[in-house]
């Protein structure tokens, strides 16, 4: 079996999260995107104590589709320097993982 990791990102709006993981899937650089929100995030940023809405993403995939991903989330996300993280799935349903293995083969041609 294939190593696996779950990434996450945050957007401002519903409808921004549901853009980036339509963009995500279809290129099947993730297998299958969930759109948790909104949440409540509290952090710096530029120096500044903030909370805000957010909207988060969870994204499952390849660790080998991982930089590919990133990229593509890094280039079409709306925000200029947006968190993108990766942590690994260590254990899953066999028919799961199986699935997001073939859902992120990249298409021939």
């Amino acid at each position: 079996m294939t190593d696996f990791v779950q990434v996450s990102t945050a957007t401002e709006t519903r409808d921004q999260a549901v853009r980036l993981a339509r963009s995500v899937v279809r290129r099947r650089l993730a297998a299958g995107a969930q759109i948790i929100g909104p949440v409540t995030s509290v952090f710096w940023h530029l120096g500044e104590f903030g909370t805000g809405e957010e909207w988060q993403l969870l994204l499952k995939t390849r660790a080998d589709r991982y930089p590919a991903l990133e990229a593509h989330l890094l280039e079409h996300h709306p925000w200029d320097s947006p968190e993108v993280s990766a942590v690994p799935i260590v254990a899953g349903a066999e028919g799961c993982l199986r699935w997001v293995e073939e859902a992120t083969e990249p298409e021939a041609g």
